[in-house]
């Protein structure tokens, strides 16, 4: 049940995705793999640096980064922490909100992944705080 549960929410987390079942086409990896790369080379980090982040091998990594696989949910919502965007953004093709996301990067060099965990969760407080602010505006 937990796996339909995580697939429906995956489904409407991505609702621009136009191939059955969530699944992403080709050119639609090749989006995010050449977001989820800009954002790591703006960032300073290495395969190695992201991939311990994310608890997998840095050959799974690199295949991910060059749309060869597709991103898993679960990592991909990492990388938005860890970069400071929202996940959809990831799949972004306007190359403005990409570039938007870039304006967050900092470089730091010999982070651990708990580094980088606090990283994330820091960018993820800021993140929800910018949306508090909105919703609070309307």
């Amino acid at each position: 049940m937990a796996k339909t549960m995580l697939y429906q929410l995956y489904f409407v987390i991505l609702p621009r995705c136009k191939t059955q079942y969530g699944i992403l086409n080709m050119e639609e990896k090749l989006v995010v793999a050449r977001n989820v790369k800009r954002l790591r080379d703006a960032s300073g980090f290495t395969q190695d640096i992201v991939a311990n982040y994310l608890g997998v091998n840095r050959s799974a990594y690199a295949n991910y980064e060059a749309g060869a696989r597709e991103f898993p949910l679960a990592l991909m919502e990492k990388l938005a922490d860890l970069y400071g965007c929202e996940l959809y953004d990831l799949y972004s093709e306007d190359g403005d909100v990409v570039d938007v996301m870039l304006t967050t990067a900092f470089r730091v060099d010999m982070l651990s992944p708990e580094d980088m965990e606090q990283i994330a969760a820091f960018k993820r407080i800021v993140n929800n705080s910018l949306k508090m602010d909105k919703l609070l505006a309307r």
